[in-house]
Parts: C-alpha cells; structure tokens; sequence
C-alpha cells in the first residue's frame, strides 16, 4: 500500500469529509484514477471540480457524475482541501465575546459545519463545530472547534460528542444511529436539517421555540413541570 507523507494524507481525509458516502479509501481509488501513481503535491493541486465529480460520479456507477448526491458546494470544498489550503477558510464567522451569565434564559447550540457559517455537515465527519449561545432575541457564536482529533480517537463518535458536551441542541445534515445515542447520553438533543442552510438563518427560525416550548425544550429553558403543565392547560382552554 501507498504510503503518504502527512500533509498529503491530511489534505485527503479532509476532503473526504466534504464527500458524504465516500470513504478516505474509496477517495484514494479515485485519484489514483484520475491522477495516476504515486499521489503528490503536483498532482493533488492539479484535481479540478469536473475531474473529482466526474471521477466520483463513475465509482458510483454514474457516469455523468449527475445524480451522485454530493452538492457542487461540497465538491468545491473538497478540491480546496486536495489543493492544500484547508487553513484558509477566509469566510469562517468572527467569534463574539461571551461570559457566564451574559444572557439568561439562553440555551447552547452546536452546528455541524464544513465551510463558513453554513450548517452543511453531518455529525461523523464535519470538520468543525460552530457553537452558538442562543436567547429568544439574542445569539451569539461564541466558539469554533475543531473535529481533526476527532480521527485519531479510539471511539470517533464519543470524541465528537464530547467536544460538544456543554451543549444542548445539535443541528447537523445527517447523524447515525449508534452516534444519536451517544449525543443524547451526553444530554445534547439533536436535529436534522438535510437541507445545506446558513448557521444564523436555522437559529432564527429555532428562535420561535422559546415561544412555545415543547417538553424537552422547556426542561432546557428551567420550565418547571407544573408550570409546563399550566402551560399546555391554558393552550388547550
């Protein structure tokens, strides 16, 4: 078997997150495909869009490259990782001054991203998580983190979990079952938006929750039972 220098195999297992449904092995059968043997620098920053969509496309048996579910954004982003500029994600949001207590009734919320402040990642292999402090009429990113050491944890899904253990709410794109039910033990709901939208425009909209509270959402906010009780009461009356 080939054996790659960091960088390289860096710039792969990153570009393969972007690629949902295509496993770091798989995208090394496609560009030894396509840019022959050995892989290295040259090469790799030789890989355009057509050429890694086309290329995916025929290992999925499309030959066109046209249904094979990976949006043309993701396959923009990948490329950007193969050319080696994974560190420059120049449209990755500013984060924003935050301290305990800053803004009472608020709730913590994790977003599986893969570029800017888009929520487009599903929970396994995102390559980050942006994290949101979120009130009824406020929000506020108050950090971003990482998964890269997600890949060298003995359990992947548990470090990912972990990273965002303060957390309550998690949107992603997609979330596997044995992963949902680590979230969950680590006390953090998740929800899935299959959908590729901006960070901000899904918290808005998450926003009119506050209003109505469903039960576990209400548990969140420090709603006792008796008054979700009254709560339900007065809707029904």
């Amino acid at each position: 078997m080939e054996q790659l220098d960091r960088n390289l195999a860096l710039r792969i297992a990153l570009a393969s997150r972007m690629l949902p449904g295509v496993a770091v092995g798989e995208l090394l059968e496609i560009l030894h495909d396509r840019l022959g043997s050995p892989l290295d620098d040259e090469k790799l920053k030789a890989i355009t869009v057509t050429n890694l969509k086309t290329g995916i496309g025929s290992h999925d048996g499309e030959e066109d490259g046209e249904d094979i579910g990976i949006g043309l954004a993701n396959i923009k982003q990948a490329v950007r990782y193969l050319w080696g500029e994974e560190a420059e994600d120049e449209h990755l949001p500013e984060i924003q001054t935050y301290r305990d207590g800053d803004m009472p009734g608020s709730i913590r919320v994790a977003m599986a991203s893969n570029s800017g402040a888009t929520l487009n990642g599903h929970f396994g292999s995102c390559i980050r998580f942006l994290v949101y402090q979120l009130a009824r009429d406020d929000m506020r990113l108050i950090d971003i983190r990482s998964t890269l050491k997600a890949d060298s944890a003995e359990d992947r899904n548990l470090f990912r979990a972990d990273l965002i253990k303060d957390c309550h709410v998690l949107f992603v794109q997609s979330i596997g079952g044995p992963a949902a039910a680590k979230v969950i033990r680590a006390d953090i709901y998740p929800i899935k938006v299959p959908d590729v939208v901006e960070a901000e425009e899904k918290l808005r909209e998450f926003q009119s929750v506050f209003d109505a509270p469903p039960p576990w959402f209400a548990k969140l906010l420090g709603v006792s039972a008796e008054q979700r009780k009254r709560f339900n009461y007065s809707l029904e009356a």
